[in-house]
């Protein structure tokens, strides 16, 4: 028997040596505030640098719309002569004609492009503060994710060294009759237990730095450690603003709002673009026909049009006509998204301020205070083995607790303001 407890108190001490090794391969921890790790991501951040490139390149379309289409330029000249059998004939027995021609583009539609071209810059535009809106909500929330979770892990560390000191005196003890085995075992059960969970919350905390460190684009070996500001943060008050400001800031910066609205607007000018097209060009032409006329050296001025009898666009401009439409309801769609998510949020931001704020501020202190009472109660056998286990539990559950509550109010204010596209709660 005493072999086997031997083997297990082995098995922890190697455990825990594992986990102390695999805090050792962070070699680099840095401690940023929210702002500086912001400052970062907008610095680094590849997604955002790709769509800035998309925006560029649409850009350039603005000024390819302007352009001009290029004249035509032919020339023809006399391969062979059956007369005089001889290949390129020159002289008076010679033929070359050539013509110039230039299309003219009529029913505006040059200007139409332009102006399809400057909004399709615009929705890029959108997009790319859309992606700025999303991947900085996500930066935020894993921010604050990182740091609750990481005071969420100082407890289990505090309560697994102090369990650790207990098994560390029991073993000494064990095989004296001082300390029942089945006691020593269930201490090492509580132990084992508590380090299965701390592992996982560690590989949670890593979980989240890793997308953390990606939208930063850190190196891997780095350690983020989130310092807040718990001042300002207790000051949050969802009642600082009106539903009807918030609505109204939603309105004017949602991003995805703005993009339906720029959609819409693409489909109204690509209508017009559309109805253009049922206008045929025009081809304006000046040529030279040295002798293939009815007199030699003949110049001629010319025009071309195309005869609107069969294709006057109209399936492309009842398609335009439709994707009005469905621009339309889409953005109906999506006010409504607004005012549900604004609303919600709002609410949700009460209810997890309500619930911070009938936290008891001394009880975590009072815990802190009674919990190595507790231990050296124990180990003086003035209270159960129940007893010191229930506290732990008591002290860590409330611990835990606490540190969700006090997430949830700060993901909920983020919530805010990510669906008024504006930052009120900063």
């Amino acid at each position: 028997m005493y072999k086997y407890y031997s083997i297990l108190i082995s098995f922890f001490l190697s455990f825990l040596t594992i986990q102390v090794t695999s805090a050792q391969v962070i070699v680099d921890t840095s401690s940023l505030t929210l702002q500086e790790a912001e400052k970062i991501f907008l610095d680094n951040n590849l997604l955002l640098l790709a769509q800035k490139y998309n925006v560029s390149a649409q850009r350039a379309l603005i000024y390819q719309a302007k352009l001009l289409p290029n004249p035509s330029f032919s020339i023809s000249h006399g391969l062979y002569s059956g007369t005089l059998n001889q290949f390129f004939p020159v002289g008076s027995n010679d033929e070359t004609a050539a013509q110039l021609s230039q299309l003219v583009l009529l029913g505006h539609k040059r200007n139409k492009q332009i102006k399809i071209a400057e909004a399709n810059v615009e929705l890029t535009e959108y997009q790319f503060f859309d992606l700025l809106r999303t991947l900085k909500y996500t930066l935020r929330n894993d921010f604050f994710n990182v740091y609750y979770l990481q005071q969420s892990v100082k407890v289990y560390e505090k309560e697994i060294n102090s369990l650790q000191q207990v098994v560390i005196a029991f073993t000494q003890l064990n095989g004296k009759g001082y300390i029942a085995e089945k006691e020593v075992v269930r201490i090492k059960a509580q132990l084992y237990s508590l380090q299965t969970e701390y592992s996982a919350l560690v590989n949670q905390i890593n979980d989240v730095q890793s997308e953390m460190k990606l939208l930063l684009q850190v190196k891997s070996n780095k350690y983020i450690n989130p310092s807040i500001d718990s001042v300002t943060i207790t000051a949050l008050d969802p009642g600082k603003y009106s539903l009807s400001i918030l609505l109204d800031s939603a309105y004017k910066n949602r991003t995805d709002l703005l993009i339906a609205k720029s959609n819409n607007n693409i489909n109204q000018l690509n209508y017009k673009y559309q109805k253009a097209f049922a206008i045929p060009d025009l081809t304006l032409s000046v040529g030279y026909d040295e002798q293939g006329s009815f007199l030699n050296n003949f110049y001629s001025i010319g025009a071309a049009i195309d005869l609107p009898m069969f294709n006057r666009n109209q399936g492309n401009i009842k398609s335009a006509k439709m994707l009005i439409g469905n621009g339309q309801a889409t953005q109906k769609s999506i006010e409504a998204t607004v005012d549900e998510n604004v609303t919600r949020a709002l609410e949700k931001a009460f209810e997890q301020n309500k619930m911070y704020r009938n936290i008891d501020t001394k009880f975590s202190a009072d815990f802190e205070n009674l919990i190595q009472q507790v231990l050296t109660n124990y180990e003086k056998r003035n209270i159960s083995l129940l007893d010191f286990l229930d506290f732990y539990d008591s002290y860590k559950e409330n611990v835990l607790e606490v540190n969700t509550v006090k997430f949830n109010r700060v993901s909920a204010f983020e919530d805010l303001n990510y669906y008024t596209g504006t930052n009120f709660f900063n």
